[in-house]
């Protein structure tokens, strides 16, 4: 079909559609390879159409997982799952973007047919979850007064140190819940003295990536100090903040960053624990670092919670351990 105009035919002109849409858009054949990459998907992953293109999803490039940290390219694709049933479906999964962090997406899949109805293949299209826009306007505040810590981009100890103050605030005034996320990289040292301080500072801003494309937009996720980063979330049962904090940690410990010889994960420990009425900042921050510690001494990598409300018996923190690893 001849179109008229500078367009030649529509092959370039739905191409051109296609990479002028704001999402990500990719199609594969039978085989779930690759066999087109629009311009969304490239600036959503990071990955360019030629690192792309002729790649097998079970390559396992893009390396989606869901918020267990379970590898879907490998197990539960909903490509793959389309292809043999014809049926659309969608999902909430998190991409390994080029740079090394997590991207929250939100991917579609619909079936290809040929005229006689027969599957030939997959469309899928995604789209970043991150609110950037409230992102874009929370740095831009947060750089006028001063409270970016400069290595990560996040705010500060004491934007974080404003913020708890001002939330406890509203818990005590107004009944909100408040809860803390203290978390801290493990072994963060062995990092350092192996790769140099540079991968040490490039892990930190990878993961700092990491937590604020998974941070609700009404939260506030900073860096404490060091290896130590700070969620402060609102409005959640201790249920909801255990959630949210093992999302964090299965997500950081699902970051990686190139080394000579391979790419680097770490894991991450991690206390968290509701604000009480009687608390101040200093004693709500002092419970939860005393529950990282509850962490660290059953062997990293996992969160450990306060008791959770609603039972009258005294409950012991809740551990909840992944394996992580460190891929040489």
């Amino acid at each position: 079909m001849i179109l008229p105009g500078t367009i030649a035919n529509l092959e370039d002109f739905l191409t051109r559609l296609l990479d002028h849409l704001p999402g990500g858009i990719y199609f594969v054949d039978r085989d779930r390879r690759i066999t087109y990459w629009n311009q969304g998907a490239a600036k959503i992953s990071g990955f360019s159409p030629e690192k792309i293109l002729n790649k097998r999803c079970q390559d396992n490039l893009l390396q989606h997982i869901d918020n267990q940290g379970k590898a879907l390219c490998l197990d539960g694709c909903p490509l793959e799952q389309t292809l043999q049933n014809g049926r659309p479906r969608g999902a909430d999964v998190y991409l390994h973007h080029r740079d090394g962090h997590r991207v929250p997406v939100s991917v579609r899949v619909e079936p290809i047919c040929d005229h006689q109805g027969e599957i030939i293949g997959a469309v899928e299209l995604f789209t970043d979850t991150t609110s950037k826009e409230t992102l874009l306007e929370r740095i831009q505040e947060l750089e006028r007064i001063s409270f970016l810590d400069p290595l990560t981009n996040l705010a500060n100890r004491r934007f974080l140190d404003l913020t708890i103050e001002s939330r406890l605030h509203e818990m005590q005034r107004y009944g909100w819940p408040l809860g803390v996320i203290l978390m801290d990289v493990d072994n963060f040292k062995q990092v350092n003295d192996t790769y140099g301080h540079d991968v040490g500072d490039k892990v930190l801003a990878t993961l700092a990536n990491t937590f604020v494309s998974n941070t609700r937009s009404f939260d506030v996720c900073g860096r404490w100090g060091g290896e130590e980063f700070v969620s402060v979330v609102v409005n959640v049962s201790a249920y909801d903040l255990l959630a949210i904090a093992n999302r964090l940690r299965v997500m950081g410990a699902n970051s990686q960053v190139a080394v000579p010889g391979g790419m680097l994960q770490v894991t991450i420990s991690t206390g968290a624990n509701l604000a009480r009425p009687s608390d101040f900042p200093q004693t709500l921050m002092k419970r939860a670092d005393e529950l990282l510690y509850e962490s660290k001494k059953a062997g990293r990598n996992r969160v450990t919670i306060d008791q959770l409300p609603g039972r009258e018996e005294f409950h012991p923190p809740l551990a909840y351990p992944r394996p992580g690893r460190v891929i040489h």
